[in-house]
């Protein structure tokens, strides 16, 4: 027997697999990884723009502090599609927004106009609204005083009020 007989062909070498293998399988997740993060896009859990300092974001408080100072309150009624606020103190505002903000997904936040009816502010849910909990917060159209709260799924009435306590 020759030793060309006993020689095995490239692709049947175990050992040329680990040497090509194992970097080709780096470089495709790198890849993927890449391709996954410039999908997810930039959005942050906040809508609201905030100030970015080196590694610190900073939120303006003053919406917040204004609605302690103030003290502001709303309860929110959910009757089917149809929202009613009920808001304390009055406001002369024309226009009011609710946004809901969703847990995970940016891509879902919604944002809903109320308009005054009476001595409620009333608006639309939208069509296919996901069943989950969502963050809510309710603003003016200026933004000039900000009230939070959280909407458990199921539930058809919501407590808002100012994120930081009156000072």
């Amino acid at each position: 027997m020759s030793h060309h007989d006993t020689e095995r062909r490239a692709h049947r070498e175990p050992l040329l697999w680990l040497v090509v293998g194992l970097p080709l399988a780096a470089v495709i997740a790198g890849i993927s990884t890449l391709v996954i993060a410039i999908r997810a896009g930039g959005a942050d859990a906040l809508p609201d723009p905030v100030r970015r300092t080196a590694q610190v974001q900073q939120l303006d408080l003053t919406p917040d502090h204004i609605a302690a100072a103030e003290q502001r309150h709303a309860t929110l009624h959910r009757n089917g599609a149809e929202l009613s606020i009920e808001l304390s103190p009055e406001t002369t505002d024309p226009l009011l927004l609710l946004q809901l903000i969703h847990p995970t997904d940016a891509a879902e936040d919604r944002q809903l106009a109320l308009t005054r009816d009476g001595d409620a502010w009333r608006g639309q849910l939208p069509d296919q609204l996901p069943e989950n909990d969502w963050r809510l917060q309710l603003v003016p159209a200026d933004g000039r005083w900000r009230l939070h709260g959280r909407w458990r799924s199921g539930s058809n009435e919501v407590e808002l009020a100012p994120a930081l306590d009156r000072q």
